[in-house]
């Protein structure tokens, strides 16, 4: 349902100290006029920087003002500009606001406003070290100020243009007390860097480029996180880029920060940023000239919110952006729009017949936005719906939903469970804590804690995890949704991940496995990718394949619905669903991937289990199932099923693969294989050597390897078993024999007299078995001693 909204008139400045002076600058001319707000909203400060002394410059004004001094402060042009009207936390009693008003040279006031006695001066400091720096921005955050200031070099002759790296971002400490203004030490986050803007969020600080004259520094945004000392590199057309930890001086170093970077920055686009804040939620609002909203969260992750209008935005044409609440408020040639920036949904769009509009802090109010214009104080407010009491309704029918089909399943009753009976039966306890669970989380992102039951509180805190989880999957969702072209498809990429590693960490029915395989169908490749990320698929130095999934997973991929099970309606199992990928993406990797598997599978079951996927179908056979279904068979089809045979080990497989590569006149590879895979087992020694005698009886081909052939002779064939085989497998000839034939196609007894000698050579086996008894040194053995 979509909320109505209601304007009214709060205020005509008659509450305010000289409301009527207030109103009079508001109105003045075309000339632009900066409006800042207190935090608890009790005070606005109008700075007016192009008005001629002795006129004051900036001038404060008090809501409900009951006497005092107030402020008004001028300044003359040989002093330096003011850069920053900042106000700052505080220790002293309630109902008391502190300002500092910092100049480019680094002098700062510090101001201090108590009830009765109004604004007094509490102490002038001098932010910056060198007499030469100049602060070109600053901003204050929680109890320090940081700012970005200019250290010109020392030969005042040099080329500014080679000067480029010559701002520092520096930070100090700064709370005022009941002692008065504690001023600590200044600490360089930043230096030899451009020259950027800084934008202070109660826990990050964001630094904008604030040209963009160097091709390389004006594509990326730079995230301070000062708790962790940790600085984050992201740029809007990439997302996050990377993040460092600065422990000392020679890391603060921007050039050195940036070395590991070089080569992805300069293919970024350059930053296209009209307008810049930051929002309550501690993220970075950014306006382009195409006039799209976007924001950047402290991870350096971006998403897109909203479109303004279709036209691009001049350099010059001003807008506002404020947050209150979930709600996103920009001003735009007197048009207002208000936006869910969850959703990215417009929910009001608003002209309005004022020329100039300020926004306004409303502490306590957040679905109310308050505007400032020349006639005097508004407020935009929306009339909530009936049903507003029942929060996130979908997601709690979505729970019981997915709760009745669970215990569908496993009841033994036929009776069909319904959402109201479950809700009402009060049996199941389970979707009702967490139906609540989940409202409250959702709640508290939003709104104010709210209290919860003690059994719930504990389920709640072994739940974090995974509803951060489920809070980072929707805000990925929502992404997908509201991003450009060119991003959707790193956006599914991380969807795809995330599902697949769900359904994987979850039970592999009937219902997960279809899901499966239309993700599979649907983004390939985004799947092959996850598939890899939650096996953890990749090469050693060696260059095998290995993964280090847990074995939960492994018996997902292999222990999951087959194909007697799901049908013939399309949907195959999962083990088949990942050979595929191999083979569309890495078909290398397959023969070694289903020797992985096989070895998971002889230490997880029984070689003979009934239960375990081998004493079902054979992987290997699944495997050349996978590839028997593609549509054009090619020379790398072949040698793959010749791959998919021999990693198995099977005697019959090897067998098959030798009978393949035989009718494929593959004589090298042939003799290699016999020689790796006679070691296995003196029976499938005498079966490779035996198929290979007898090739040998019928063809020429196997000549040139003989000298490889003859030593896989098994040790209990004699010469007549040798020679029976030959006599059996000699090519029927239609001509009379001849003692002595000119064709070299012929098999001569001198062909087979090396491996005769060797087996007329060979020890006796019953020689053998009586060896040790002829060698012993005493025959018989001694009688051993009588027993007593």
């Amino acid at each position: 349902m979509k909320r109505a909204g209601m304007l009214r008139k709060v205020s005509d400045f008659s509450d305010f100290s000289r409301g009527h002076w207030l109103q009079e600058l508001l109105c003045q001319g075309e000339e632009a006029s900066h409006v800042h707000s207190s935090p608890d909203g009790q005070h606005l400060f109008v700075l007016q920087k192009s008005r001629p002394p002795p006129l004051p410059q900036v001038v404060a004004f008090q809501r409900h003002g009951i006497g005092g001094a107030d402020l008004e402060r001028n300044w003359q042009q040989p002093q330096p500009a003011l850069v920053g009207l900042l106000f700052l936390q505080n220790s002293v009693p309630l109902g008391s606001s502190a300002l500092a008003l910092v100049w480019e040279h680094g002098r700062t006031e510090v101001w201090h406003f108590m009830v009765a006695v109004g604004w007094q001066l509490l102490q002038t400091l001098e932010l910056c070290q060198g007499a030469r720096a100049r602060i070109v921005s600053v901003c204050s955050q929680g109890a320090s100020l940081v700012w970005c200031e200019e250290r010109p070099p020392l030969d005042a002759h040099s080329d500014m243009s080679k000067c480029a790296f010559r701002f520092c971002v520096c930070t100090r400490a700064l709370e005022v007390g009941e002692q008065g203004v504690q001023l600590g030490t200044v600490r360089i986050v930043l230096h030899n860097s451009p020259e950027y803007q800084v934008l202070a969020t109660p826990q990050h600080v964001f630094l904008v480029p604030a040209t963009a004259s160097f091709a390389t520094t004006s594509k990326f945004l730079l995230i301070w996180h000062p708790e962790k000392a940790k600085l984050t590199i992201t740029a809007p057309s990439a997302g996050f880029i990377q993040s460092k930890v600065l422990r000392s001086s020679s890391e603060s170093d921007f050039r050195k920060l940036l070395l590991g970077s070089v080569g992805l920055l300069s293919c970024l686009a350059p930053l296209d940023i009209h307008t810049s804040a930051v929002s309550n939620s501690g993220g970075l609002l950014l306006v382009s000239t195409k006039s799209a909203v976007n924001m950047v969260e402290p991870d350096g992750t971006q998403r897109h919110i909203f479109d303004l209008e279709r036209a691009p935005l001049a350099l010059g044409r001003p807008v506002q952006l404020k947050t209150f609440g979930s709600i996103l408020a920009c001003v735009l040639a007197g048009v207002l729009y208000l936006v869910d920036q969850n959703s990215g949904r417009l929910i009001e769009k608003k002209i309005l017949s004022m020329k100039e509009v300020h926004f306004l802090e409303s502490p306590g109010e957040e679905d109310s936005i308050q505007l400032l214009t020349q006639t005097g104080i508004y407020s935009f407010s929306f009339s909530k719906p009936e049903d507003s009491s029942r929060p996130e309704p979908c997601l709690v029918e979505m729970v019981f939903e997915e709760a009745c089909r669970y215990y569908q399943r496993r009841s033994l009753s036929s009776s069909k469970l319904t959402v109201e009976k479950l809700k009402k039966g009060g049996v199941f306890q389970a979707p009702v804590a967490l139906a609540a669970i989940l409202q409250h989380s959702l709640f508290q992102k939003h709104k104010p804690a709210r209290g919860l039951q003690d059994t719930y509180a504990k389920l709640l805190s072994t739940m974090s995890l995974e509803l951060q989880s489920y809070m980072s999957l929707e805000l990925l969702k929502t992404c997908v949704v509201c991003a450009p072209e060119s991003e959707v498809e790193s956006y599914c990429e991380e969807l795809v991940e995330q599902e697949v590693s769900r359904v994987l960490h979850s039970d592999m029915d009937k219902d997960n496995l279809a899901y499966l395989n239309s993700v599979f169908a649907s983004f390939p490749k985004a799947a092959w990718k996850a598939t890899r990320s939650c096996l953890q698929l990749q090469q050693n130095g060696d260059g095998l394949l290995v993964a280090r999934a847990t074995p939960e997973v492994w018996k997902k991929v292999l222990g999951g619905p087959q194909q007697e099970e799901v049908g013939q309606n399309g949907v195959v199992p999962l083990f088949e669903l990942i050979c595929a990928s191999f083979l569309r993406f890495k078909p290398k990797w397959l023969p070694s991937f289903v020797e992985l598997t096989q070895q998971y599978v002889s230490i997880s079951w029984a070689y003979s289990s009934k239960e375990g996927p081998e004493g079902q179908v054979p992987l290997y056979k699944r495997a050349l199932g996978v590839l028997a279904r593609k549509n054009k068979r090619s020379e790398a089809d072949d040698e793959m099923e010749l791959e998919l045979l021999l990693c198995s080990k099977r005697p019959k497989a090897i067998l098959q693969a030798l009978h393949l590569l035989i009718c494929l006149k593959r004589w090298q590879r042939v003799v290699e294989v016999a020689e790796k895979f006679s070691k296995l087992s003196p029976l499938l020694n005498k079966e490779i050597f035996t198929m290979l005698l007898a090739e040998f009886a019928q063809h020429r081909e196997l000549d040139p390897y003989l000298d490889m052939l003859w030593p896989l002779c098994p040790a209990d064939l004699t010469a007549s078993d040798i020679l029976t085989m030959v006599l059996q497998h000699l090519p029927h000839s239609q001509e009379d024999p001849v003692p002595f034939s000119s064709e070299g196609s012929q098999l001569t007894v001198g062909l087979l007299k090396p491996l005769l000698q060797r087996v007329v050579q060979r020890p006796c086996i019953q020689d053998e078995m009586y060896s040790d008894a002829l060698q012993s040194p005493t025959f018989p053995p001694p009688t051993p001693p009588p027993e007593h």
